[in-house]
């Protein structure tokens, strides 16, 4: 599908790229453009010149071998045990704490879609607290003002209240211990017994639990890849909440770094776009941390006007352009020494 290169309210929102409408493996995704910004690798382009693509493996193909009877009955019996101890486990407990900005929280998307403590800053509001572990599962948090509570819904929504929340945010919680959060698509060793009773075939170990973790990350970089197709036409309709949301669920199904870096700086477009100037710079500075390093398009993109005209914006660019700091120590020594001078 051939985006335009205009659209209303967005002189240079995104050029030429080529998406594919369903999942087929064979199109690529995120293919360089005429108009996009550059990272550390050349193949961004962008949503208010800021998308960044990368492309689809070719479609992955494999047999499972089968093994003897007697494996098959020992793994359906262990399989067996697995789901017995699974039955037996106590209700998870859960908590409610209250913690001020900033969070210091890092969430990650689920395999069940909800929202789960990735990891949790040093020194931050949230490690002060001090019942938070990583792995706990957010199933209510405060509105994104006053004083009503929200249940936990999908991961990007979720993100989107936790990121626009004015004042103290309220969270309740369910401790899980790290169970069913994502970890970059590979599967335990009880789902694969699972898998292997499910489909009536028993594979060689080793080899059955790479397939199946291959399997799982390509449909991971699927699910992705969805979710960026949509963001973007959600974003030239002016549908920022819904298009934030799906940049969202990117960042919580542990991309690549690539698409971690222009994941961040399209949810800083859509915060800009929705006058969020906090939570702007915050998700800027997400995309910088991570490597997105097309400072031009950052000082030039019209959709971060807003951000331009905040007294944190300047100060936040110089910490990370090199460029920038280099020029400057350039211009210095030509003062010092008169070069230019007439």
């Amino acid at each position: 599908m051939s985006l335009p290169t205009t659209t209303s309210g967005h002189s240079s929102i995104y050029s030429a790229l080529t998406l594919p409408r369903t999942t087929q493996i064979h199109p690529t995704l995120f293919s360089p453009t005429t108009k996009f910004f550059s990272s550390k690798s050349p193949s961004y382009s962008g949503l208010s010149n800021c998308f960044s693509n990368t492309l689809l493996s070719r479609p992955l193909l494999f047999a499972v071998k089968a093994s003897s009877g007697v494996g098959s009955e020992a793994s359906k019996q262990e399989s067996d045990k697995s789901e017995e101890e699974e039955e037996e486990e106590e209700p998870y407990e859960e908590y409610e704490v209250e913690i001020e900005q900033p969070f210091g929280l890092k969430f990650a998307k689920g395999r069940d879609g909800g929202t789960y403590i990735d990891a949790i800053a040093p020194g931050g509001s949230a490690d002060k607290a001090g019942v938070f572990t990583v792995g706990d599962k957010v199933i209510a948090t405060s509105a994104v003002f006053g004083t009503e509570i929200w249940p936990a819904a999908e991961y990007g929504r979720t993100m989107y209240t936790i990121r626009q929340r004015i004042g103290p945010l309220l969270m309740k919680m369910q401790k899980r211990y790290g169970k069913n959060i994502d970890s970059g698509g590979e599967l335990t060793e009880k789902e694969i017994i699972r898998a292997e009773r499910n489909s009536g075939f028993i594979s060689n170990r080793v080899r059955e639990i790479q397939m199946l973790n291959a399997l799982r990350k390509r449909e991971q970089k699927e699910r992705r890849e969805k979710d960026l197709r949509e963001g973007l036409q959600l974003y030239k309709n002016g549908k920022y909440d819904e298009a934030l949301e799906k940049f969202e669920s990117i960042l919580g199904s542990k991309p690549e770094p690539e698409e971690a870096a222009v994941a961040s700086y399209n949810v800083a477009c859509c915060y800009f776009k929705l006058n969020q100037t906090q939570a702007a710079l915050s998700s800027l500075e997400e995309a910088l941390n991570t490597g997105f390093e097309d400072f031009k398009r950052i000082r030039t993109d019209p959709d971060l006007a807003n951000a331009r005209a905040s007294e944190e914006f300047d100060p936040l660019l110089k910490r990370f352009d090199e460029s920038f700091i280099n020029e400057n120590a350039i211009n210095a020594i030509k003062s010092l020494f008169g070069f230019g001078k007439k």
